[in-house]
C-alpha cells in the first residue's frame, strides 16, 4: 500500500518527523522511567532544533502550565513508577502537547487501563480537547469510547473505510452490515421477503433472493399475546447487570438464539405477568429493523416495524 500524508494541503510524507508537528500518545505510556514527571514533559522541548527551542524560563512555564492542565502539577518531582496507570497516561498526553503539535495522534491510549479509569479519562480527554482545540485522531477498538469522544467517526475494516460520519450518523444510519454489527450487538433474521409493510407504503416481492434483517436487542419488545407481526421464541435465561436485563431466547424452528435487552424494571413486570421459566413460549415484536440490498445502502433512516410473517 502507498499514499501521502497531507497537513493543510502540504505534503509531509517525506518530511523530517520533527518538522511534521505531530504529537503521539502510545497505549503503554512510553515514559522515561529514569526521568521525573517534569523532565518527561519537558523532553520534547529540550530536544527541539536550536533555532526553535524555547529558553529555559519558557520551558519551565510551559511544563507547569501543562501539568496544571492535566491536573497533576503536584507530581512534578515524582517518577513514572510512582504513578497510577491513569496518571501516567495523562503525563504522556501532556508531553505530546508540550511541543504544540498541529495534530495529536492517540493510539488506543486507554487500552491498558481498567474500565472505570477508561470511562473517567475519556470524559476528561473530551473536555480537554475542547479547551485546547487541537485536531486529534483517536484509534480505538472500543465502540463506546469512539462514540463518546469523537466529533466524527471513521470505521475501518481490513484497511478499507466503511463509513465516515458523526457518532449519531454511523449508529442510526450504518452504510454497511459491518458498521451495523461493529457498533453494537445485533440479531440476524434470514429469509425471503414476500412483502414489506412500513408506514405509508407496501411492497410485494421486493427481493427475490434471500435477504437479512438486522434488529438490535433493545429494538425488540416482548408482548403478552401472539399476533401476525410477532415471532414465537422459547425463554432460555436472563442476565441482569445493574439497571438493564438481557434475555437469551431460542427460536423453536431453527434453534438459533435471539437476544433482547430491556430495563430491569420492565423484566420484573414481565415476570410478574407471565411467570416466566425456562422453555416458556414468549412473543417478540421488532420496533425497528435495518436491511441492506446487495451493493446498495438499504438502511432505514426512520423506525420501521418488522413483520416476521413477511419472511418465508
Amino acid at each position: 500500500d502507498s499514499g501521502r500524508v497531507l497537513f493543510h494541503g502540504e505534503d509531509t510524507t517525506h518530511a523530517d518527523p520533527q518538522a511534521r508537528g505531530v504529537g503521539f500518545v502510545f497505549q503503554h505510556y512510553a515514559l522515561f522511567n529514569h526521568m521525573t514527571i517534569f523532565e518527561n514533559v519537558a523532553f520534547g522541548l529540550r530536544v527541539m532544533p536550536r533555532n526553535r527551542r524555547p529558553d529555559e524560563a519558557e520551558i519551565q512555564r510551559r511544563v507547569h502550565a501543562l501539568l496544571s492542565l492535566v491536573q497533576l502539577d503536584w507530581l512534578a518531582d515524582r517518577y513514572p513508577s510512582q504513578l497510577s496507570g491513569g496518571q501516567r497516561q495523562r503525563i504522556a498526553l501532556a508531553r505530546a502537547l508540550a511541543v504544540e503539535p498541529r495534530v495529536l495522534l492517540l493510539d488506543e491510549p486507554f487500552g491498558a487501563l481498567d474500565a472505570q479509569v477508561r470511562k473517567e479519562l475519556r470524559r476528561w480527554l473530551r473536555r480537554m480537547h475542547d479547551e485546547m482545540n487541537i485536531t486529534s485522531v483517536f484509534v480505538t477498538h472500543d465502540q463506546d469510547e469512539a462514540m463518546e469522544v469523537a466529533d466524527r467517526v471513521v470505521v475501518l475494516n481490513r484497511g478499507r473505510v466503511e463509513q465516515v460520519g458523526t457518532p449519531d450518523e454511523v449508529y442510526d444510519r450504518p452504510a454497511t452490515p459491518f458498521v451495523l454489527k461493529f457498533l453494537g450487538d445485533v440479531n440476524l433474521f434470514r429469509g425471503h421477503f414476500h412483502a414489506v409493510h412500513a408506514p405509508g407504503q407496501k411492497a410485494e416481492n421486493p427481493a427475490a433472493d434471500e435477504n437479512t434483517v438486522y434488529v438490535r436487542p433493545h429494538e425488540i419488545e416482548v408482548v403478552d399475546e401472539p399476533a401476525a407481526d410477532t415471532l414465537a421464541v422459547e425463554f432460555s435465561q436472563a442476565l441482569t447487570v445493574g439497571p438493564r436485563t438481557r434475555l437469551e431466547l431460542r427460536r423453536p424452528d431453527d434453534g438459533s438464539f435471539i437476544d433482547v435487552e430491556m430495563p430491569r424494571e420492565a423484566w420484573l413486570q414481565l415476570q410478574q405477568r407471565q411467570g416466566i421459566e425456562r422453555g416458556r413460549l414468549l412473543h417478540l415484536r421488532a420496533r425497528q429493523e435495518t436491511r441492506f440490498e446487495a451493493g446498495a445502502d438499504w438502511s432505514n433512516a426512520h423506525p420501521q416495524p418488522m413483520d416476521p410473517a413477511a419472511m418465508i
